[in-house]
Order: structure tokens, then C-alpha cells, then sequence
């Protein structure tokens, strides 16, 4: 299974979001939606930016 490291953005030279997860296409509508009280949902923080794929959830944690 793979597992995604993925960057959000507010605007440009704005708030930066670094996540990791999954399901990158769930996860980005969940913040899109803002359906969490979270800081991405606070700052408005919903252009995915960049991804990156890895096979092992620990390596995209340490990334």
C-alpha cells in the first residue's frame, strides 16, 4: 500500500501543511471540505502543493 507525503497551502507565501496518509485523494477533499476543527481548516490551508509516494509508512513519516 502506498503512503503519500503531501504539502498544502493557503496562498501563495502563505501557511505551509505537511501531512501524510494513504488515501491522497480522500485526504485532500477532507481538507478542501474542512470537515475537521484543524489548523488547515482555521487558515483556510486547501492547495495540495506537492506529493510524494513511498511503500513504507515509516519512511514517509521521517521525510
Amino acid at each position: 500500500m502506498p503512503y503519500y507525503v503531501y504539502i498544502l497551502t493557503n496562498r501563495r507565501n502563505g501557511a505551509l501543511y505537511v501531512g501524510v496518509t494513504n488515501h491522497i485523494s480522500r485526504r485532500t477533499r477532507e481538507h478542501r471540505r474542512g470537515t475537521a476543527e484543524s489548523f488547515t481548516k482555521l487558515h483556510n490551508v486547501n492547495r495540495l502543493v506537492y506529493i510524494e509516494e513511498h511503500l513504507d509508512i515509516e519512511q514517509a513519516i521521517l521525510r
